[in-house]
């Protein structure tokens, strides 16, 4: 039977990436595995779908009946639908330990890097598996992109050293290049509907009880969404008026290493509390802030008593 290796709801490169990667792992141990993801690749990820000349994964959005690798995350509210109509049987992430919980053990595989990548990487050694070049590629651009280039404090040595590594098999000998290619593909708005923007990196998240989502849009500046503040704010309503206690758009600034934090919420005075800054009007600047995973998600949790 089939295993189907799939990342996050609104995929990001390492999600997809990181399903095909494992995937050829373990085809590469005679396994049949089919790497999947849940949702139209966003542009960072088809420029480098493209780029490495690697194939867009099939959609998977329900998991009836069928045997599951998740990549990337371990919460239900980012799993497949109806994930306890099938069957879990392996974890790779480097995010916190989700609520998703299984029948019979598994392999599980998580460390606290910055990418889901760096941990494939190790996987493959681990099993003497040689990495394809083009798998490589794919690798060394999530890493690149999980880690704003090294710029994100969820950076760590060891990531610094398996894209040292990843580059010398991909052969991709400017890896600052590669990354601006990827920011410019990732940052392009124009055109593109507020709701799509909101959903192009976005998570939901178990807050004791409370429904929170979290979307990401990171930018060369924020002069790019100057003309379509008031419609972004619009699409974070519309998102949270389907449930939800809270919602956060992260408009960051890649440059100037810092988010315009944009909030809806039931207790805005909370969110306030939690970041130690003051809304002006629907958003709040917090310098320095990059990572969704490390620098909004666990203040979050101790804001709502996780």
């Amino acid at each position: 039977m089939s295993v189907y290796v799939v990342g996050h709801k609104s995929p990001d490169t390492d999600s997809v990436t990181a399903a095909i990667a494992y995937a050829e792992l373990m085809k590469a141990k005679g396994e049949d595995y089919i790497p999947c993801m849940q949702g139209e690749p966003n542009p960072e990820t088809a420029l480098v779908l493209e780029r490495f000349g690697v194939a867009t994964p099939e959609l998977l959005t329900d998991a009836t009946d069928k045997k599951i690798a998740l990549v990337d995350h371990s919460d239900l509210n980012q799993a497949p639908d109806n994930l306890a109509k099938g069957e879990v049987v392996a974890i790779i992430d480097h995010h916190k330990v989700g609520d998703v919980t299984t029948n019979s053990p598994i392999f599980f595989c998580a460390m606290p890097v910055g990418c889901t990548g760096t941990v494939l990487k190790g996987i493959y050694d681990q099993e003497g598996v040689a990495l394809d070049p083009k798998v490589a590629g794919l690798m060394l651009a999530a890493i690149l992109s999980d880690t704003v280039n090294f710029k994100s404090p969820t950076c760590t040595d060891a990531d610094k050293k398996v894209v040292a590594e990843l580059k010398e098999i991909a052969g991709v000998d400017d890896t600052d290049a590669l990354f601006m290619d990827m920011l410019k593909a990732k940052s392009a708005v124009a055109g593109v509907p507020a709701m799509d923007l909101l959903h192009r990196d976005y998570k939901d998240f178990d807050m004791n009880g409370k429904k929170v989502g979290v979307g990401q849009l990171e930018l060369a500046a924020l002069d790019q969404v100057a003309d379509m503040r008031d419609d972004l704010y619009k699409a974070v309503q519309e998102q949270k008026a389907g449930g939800r206690h809270t919602v956060l758009l992260m408009l960051t600034d890649v440059v100037k290493e810092g988010t315009d934090l944009v909030v809806v919420s039931d207790d805005p005075a909370l969110i306030e509390g939690a970041f130690g800054a003051k809304l002006d009007g629907n958003s709040m600047w917090i310098d320095g802030m990059m990572s969704r995973k490390k620098q909004v998600v666990p203040i979050l949790q101790k804001a709502f008593g996780c």
